[in-house]
């Protein structure tokens, strides 16, 4: 089979051992779900960190430091799929993006809209210093707040067959 030029909804439900899959045949799980946002969860807070750090230590304003940050955070979330996939898989990049780039996009967007949400309220993006205790408190609490906005997104897209790979 050539995988560079299966389906995205394909990719990741064959019974293969090199396809890490948590579709099941549309099966859902609450585990599944947890493993699903844990690790999206991992390569959003890196570009969301990264992002905060720049836009705090270089004194840029709230707005666009959150969108820095949102992209990063795109970033690295895609980056943490799309290449272990690839490995995995023998996918092109082109291929690997399409098998996970609904399901990702989704989820990272809701888990950024929350996490931004919360450091922006808090003022984490405002503390002016990374050194300054607020902004490592609004990071404390943005990023439990984004995973539990974000578990029921994944469990949703899982149970729909539109989130399979990571």
């Amino acid at each position: 089979m050539n995988h560079t030029t299966i389906a995205a909804h394909d990719c990741c439900t064959e019974e293969s051992p090199k396809v890490h899959s948590h579709a099941a045949h549309g099966k859902s799980s609450l585990s599944t779900a947890a493993h699903a946002t844990l690790h999206c969860l991992t390569g959003c807070v890196i570009g969301e960190l990264i992002g905060l750090v720049i836009g705090v230590s270089l004194g840029i304003s709230p707005y666009p430091m959150m969108l820095l940050s949102t992209i990063l955070a795109y970033i690295s979330g895609f980056s943490f799929t799309i290449f272990p996939l690839m490995r995995s898989t023998g996918f092109s990049f082109k291929a690997a993006f399409r098998a996970i780039w609904l399901g990702e996009a989704v989820s990272i967007g809701v888990m950024e809209l929350v996490m931004n949400a919360v450091d922006y309220h808090m003022g984490g993006v405002r503390s002016g210093s990374i050194l300054n205790s607020l902004f490592w408190e609004a990071l404390a609490v943005a990023v439990p707040a984004g995973y539990v906005a974000a578990f029921p997104v994944n469990y949703w897209l899982i149970s729909k067959e539109l989130k399979r790979c990571h």
